[in-house]
């Protein structure tokens, strides 16, 4: 494997950690500058004030807005802005820039109370410019601009990492593959196109709007749901093990069994999947059908 192809598969091992820590050092930063200019401006305007509350007043922002992150993910994940929905899907996502300012606002508040309480002080609202009215607009460039870099974000990451596609029915001949148990995928890479067989995908994991079919290390995600994906495998090589995996029974190693119901699967990569309880009776059933056929 060459190095770059290292580590990009290290990245998307270590993907989440990696956003994660960029997102706190960023906001660690960007905290570090905004206080600067506050702080000279509160100068300026001859405000008294004492050498922490600087911090607490940008810091307790910055937080908010790092737990606010997930949830827009996860929101635009459900309703992401593409050509067919984004009339619809803007409409929302124009509430859920309201619903995000509340929460900031509301989080900033209660944030600085109990930083002033601990500090034995006492957080007056109305000793700074603050509101819901005040920071709207300012909440809403914050919300536009987490959802630009996410999509540029992702693109590029799909970019790097192959996208799969399922054939289509061409408008003139016969089709390629069949549309109804397709025996390859087509995966799109930085401009270039290559197959993957089905049979090579060794698991499948859903995610927000797309399926990741995992072949030798990689994760190719597929935008369809779990269900779909599963209508279209073979019903005899692939299960579904969870509300969010289906593996494929040519590479399950070992089945443990737990103590709750559920199962822990280990498959012939080493990769440890969840099998909930209820789909390890079809699991079993169907593990002893592939042995003994």
């Amino acid at each position: 494997m060459q190095p770059a192809s290292r580590a990009l598969s290290h990245y998307l091992q270590y993907r989440r950690w990696y956003e994660a820590a960029f997102l706190i050092i960023f906001v660690l930063v960007n905290g570090m500058i905004n206080m600067a200019s506050n702080t000279d401006e509160l100068r300026h305007m001859g405000a008294t004030y004492l050498p922490w509350q600087p911090y607490v007043w940008e810091y307790s922002s910055a937080c908010a807005v790092l737990a606010a992150i997930p949830g827009i993910a996860m929101f635009d994940g459900r309703l992401p802005i593409t050509w067919s929905t984004w009339r619809i899907n803007v409409a929302r996502h124009l509430l859920g820039i309201v619903v995000f300012s509340v929460f900031k606002e509301g989080c900033t508040i209660v944030l600085r109370k109990l930083a002033f309480a601990a500090m034995g002080e006492h957080y007056d609202i109305e000793s700074v410019p603050f509101g819901l009215g005040y920071s709207f607009l300012p909440d809403a460039r914050i919300y536009l601009s987490f959802l630009v870099v996410l999509y540029v974000y992702r693109y590029v990451l799909s970019q790097l990492q192959g996208e799969a596609r399922i054939f289509a029915e061409p408008d003139v001949g016969p089709p390629v593959d069949s549309l109804e148990r397709p025996q390859r995928f087509l995966v799109r890479k930085l401009g270039k196109e290559f197959l993957i067989a089905a049979n090579e995908i060794e698991w499948l994991k859903a995610q927000g709007n797309y399926v990741n079919l995992h072949v030798r290390g990689r994760d190719y995600p597929l935008r369809s749901t779990m269900s779909a994906i599963e209508a279209l495998l073979d019903p005899g090589t692939f299960v579904r093990v969870h509300r969010s995996y289906m593996v494929n029974l040519d590479h399950l190693l070992e089945i443990e069994p737990l103590d709750t119901g559920d199962a822990r699967l280990k498959l012939r990569d080493g990769t440890i999947v969840a099998c909930s309880r209820t789909f390890r009776a079809a699991l079993r059933e169907r593990s002893v059908q592939s042995v003994n056929p």
